[in-house]
């Protein structure tokens, strides 16, 4: 049965992402043997925050336009406030995000990060979480807003803080290797 050391996964993210929503899910995921992409709507390096301070930079592996939900086996979408809201006025990441959803492989946002799937309208119905400011959002998209570090509701997963990246990172190996264990041999 394929492992999460044999997926190949996209982050989405543009400069003002929270750094440890990125770098560590990154980290983790490459630890375990996942290949993981970054995608930015240009290739120049993205500015991290540190809550409200400049943090690293990294730089994209490709643009947001030219990933392809085919290609990956989920989505990660870190959080920090201006990152997810700029991505929410760029109509290739909502396709991709959409994209993703239609596909039916996970989707995990963290922090602002779920403000991505309000915008795509995948919040509607499902139980979700994210950073306090963003719950009412939530709400009125349709959400089940729960106060939990990370739930997972069919494919989408969500996550509160900096503080839940742990749980929010187990949340993605375990919905990817759960997919990829039901797809046909």
């Amino acid at each position: 049965m394929p492992k999460i050391s044999e997926s190949k996964l996209l982050i989405v993210a543009t400069d003002g992402f929270e750094q440890s929503e990125l770098f560590e899910p990154l980290e983790i995921l490459t630890g375990h043997g996942a290949e993981v992409k970054l995608a930015s709507p240009d290739l120049q390096p993205i500015q991290a925050t540190v809550h409200d301070d400049p943090g690293r930079t990294i730089a994209p592996d490709m643009r947001i336009e030219d990933a392809r939900a085919e290609d990956f086996d989920g989505l990660i979408l870190p959080g920090g406030v201006r990152n997810p809201d700029a991505l929410r006025t760029n109509a290739a990441a909502i396709a991709l995000i959409r994209d993703f959803d239609r596909a039916g492989k996970p989707i995990a946002a963290i922090c602002h990060g779920p403000w991505l799937l309000v915008e795509a309208d995948l919040v509607r119905g499902r139980t979700v979480t994210g950073w306090p400011s963003i719950r009412t959002d939530l709400f009125n998209a349709g959400g089940n807003v729960v106060e939990q570090p990370v739930v997972t509701d069919g494919h989408i997963i969500t996550s509160r803080k900096p503080d839940d990246v742990e749980a929010f990172t187990s949340a993605i190996v375990n919905a990817v290797e759960s997919v990829e264990a039901a797809a046909p041999a």
